[in-house]
């Protein structure tokens, strides 16, 4: 059931509902600790749908979350960007490049309009811009074109986490090793007094 909920949230991982993230809110949802109308980005239609999923009435979007609105993606003023690398650490989909003290820029097809990377920015460079609609700019987009874009941005948020866990994991084993060697230097110097 929790992958279930999970596929029809929109995986920006923006953290409006109240969680961490997308899949922790489908969880919640489904041991009943959250409601159905907690995903702005989501929407109507994504309310609609969960209720239809879990058997419920549907309800508005509750304002204590945000309100819904057109998706956005961000874009860095690159003339005011001081390479700081904050916004990158805040993307939870990777969708920012750059390099310490050089310009950062978004990568517009990957962005999921989170705005997560807007708070950690110490010059304010950082805008949210709409999507430009598909090709024919009367037409939303599809339902296929959403939930294709969901997947991507959740196999980049997923690829992020994983980065993320073995680069802790790589950093607790070159501190235990350091320690190791540590004590073997202290075991050595206290033979040779």
């Amino acid at each position: 059931m929790i992958d279930e909920i999970n596929a029809i949230l929109p995986q920006t991982q923006c953290r409006q509902c109240g969680f961490p993230g997308c899949r922790p809110y489908a969880e919640a949802i489904s041991s009943g600790a959250a409601d159905i109308n907690q995903c702005p980005p989501g929407g109507d239609e994504g309310i609609i749908e969960l209720a239809r999923l879990l058997g419920v009435d549907p309800k508005p979007l509750n304002p204590q979350f945000g309100l819904h609105k057109p998706k956005s993606v961000a874009f860095i003023i690159e003339q005011d960007c001081i390479g700081c690398v904050k916004c990158i650490m805040a993307c939870p989909v990777d969708a920012i490049l750059g390099a310490a003290k050089f310009m950062h820029t978004v990568i517009i097809p990957e962005c999921t309009g989170c705005e997560l990377c807007i708070a950690p920015c110490p010059v304010d460079c950082i805008v949210m811009k709409p999507v430009p609609t598909p090709l024919d700019k009367e037409q939303p987009f599809t339902r296929n074109q959403k939930k294709a874009q969901a997947q991507l941005a959740k196999r980049r948020f997923d690829a992020r986490c994983l980065r993320k866990e073995k680069e802790i994991m790589e950093k607790a084993e070159r501190a235990k090793q350091k320690r190791a060697q540590l004590v073997k230097i202290k075991s050595e110097n206290t033979l040779q007094e």
